[in-house]
């Protein structure tokens, strides 16, 4: 029994001692907890997002040179792909030809203005004329009429100032059938180039328009890149007809990408736009740190924009903890030095601090590309030199 109790009494003390530093354990923890961890939410349900820019035809045709493939860094505006140009060449001959006949057409109109306007003014001049032929040969039939009573003339005379009169009517008539025509057809002439000139004719305005669809369609033959990045999913091969709205490849704007954290639904309650967040990759491991800004928080859950989102009105109910995606903007000379791919994981850690910047300063303010821009240039330069040529010649 002494043995026994001796061994006791040496436990004791140990016990007492492992409880202490337990309790210390737990009360450094606590403090620890309540100064430091609190202030940070972190998980490691994060993956590297960006924007995959999907490249597609315009219009129908066959692929005859690809310009990029898969892992390869192109520039806005390099040429990735080209499509055969044998049709929308000839439509664009067409349109061409379409344009100087518009031209030419509108401006004999207007060269008929002028002319009739002078045909008009030698019309006048004939009736005048010819009302004074028929004058003539009136008095001439009224005073055979007169000497026809005494016997003076004969009525072989008479017959011939009768049809002399008929013959000036008819010339009268004539003339101002051709001074009506020639007016009616300056009024539909005039109506027609009213208000406006060779250039601006609406003739010609349309088949300007036409040439410049034709124009823009055999453009559209050479498939630009639309941004800056890295090609990937490239499913178009050479001597491939291809429709327009196809996903030929896709351009991954590396520079531009972002993380998506998913963070439970208990852990979102402080966190807000602008606040800042540390960040790690599993590519590069902890030695590298990558520091984001928290650029807001989505509209729902992952499950909510689920293809088949969760049905929770079923009878056998189980509680399941959401997660709510957090998106963080990236230091982009971080990036620079240490580029991410899209998909990669990440540790997210954010300091729920208040922040320093309004949710508007670190909105992205928004994607654009201006490689399609000056489409229209070469069309406007080549229709102006059309109806130059046109209107000199």
């Amino acid at each position: 029994m002494t043995t026994k109790n001796a061994a006791t009494s040496r436990r004791k003390p140990l016990l007492i001692l492992a409880t202490a530093i337990f309790i210390v354990i737990g009360v450094a923890y606590a403090i620890w907890w309540v100064i430091f961890a609190s202030g940070y939410e972190d998980t490691e349900d994060a993956y590297v997002h960006g924007n995959l820019v999907q490249v597609t035809s315009q219009i129908p045709g066959t692929v005859i040179a690809i310009g990029a493939d898969d892992t390869q860094t192109v520039s806005k505006g390099s040429l990735l792909l080209e499509l055969d140009d044998s049709d929308t060449r000839i439509a664009l001959q067409q349109a061409e030809a379409a344009l100087a006949q518009a031209v030419r057409r509108t401006r004999t109109v207007f060269v008929q203005n002028s002319a009739l306007e002078a045909d008009i003014e030698m019309q006048l001049a004939n009736i005048k004329r010819a009302e004074v032929d028929l004058a003539k040969a009136r008095n001439d039939l009224k005073r055979r009429q007169t000497l026809a009573s005494s016997g003076g003339v004969s009525g072989e005379e008479i017959l011939h100032a009768q049809t002399a009169v008929k013959a000036a009517e008819s010339g009268l008539a004539q003339a101002k059938a051709s001074h009506a025509a020639s007016q009616a057809k300056l009024q539909t002439n005039l109506a027609l180039t009213a208000g406006t000139s060779i250039k601006a004719h609406p003739d010609v305005m349309q088949a300007a328009d036409q040439l410049r669809k034709a124009w823009l369609a055999n453009s559209r033959t050479r498939l630009p890149a639309p941004v800056d990045g890295m090609i990937a999913q490239r499913s178009v091969q050479v001597g491939q007809h291809v429709a327009p709205g196809t996903p030929l490849m896709t351009i991954v704007p590396l520079q531009q990408v972002w993380v998506e954290a998913n963070f439970k639904e208990g852990q979102v309650q402080r966190m807000q736009a602008g606040q800042s967040a540390t960040l790690t990759a599993d590519m590069y491991g902890s030695s590298v740190v990558y520091h984001g800004t928290v650029q807001g928080l989505a509209a729902g859950t992952g499950s909510a924009f689920a293809l088949l989102p969760a049905q929770n009105a079923s009878g056998n109910w189980i509680k399941v903890v959401q997660r709510i995606p957090v998106r963080i903007a990236l230091d982009p000379e971080e990036l620079a030095v240490h580029p991410l791919r899209v998909g990669l994981s990440m540790h997210v850690e954010v300091d729920l601090s208040e922040p320093e910047q309004t949710d508007a300063s670190v909105m992205n303010s928004g994607f654009k590309t201006t490689v399609f821009k000056d489409n229209g240039d070469g069309a406007n330069t080549l229709i102006e030199r059309i109806i130059s040529d046109n209107l000199s010649s």
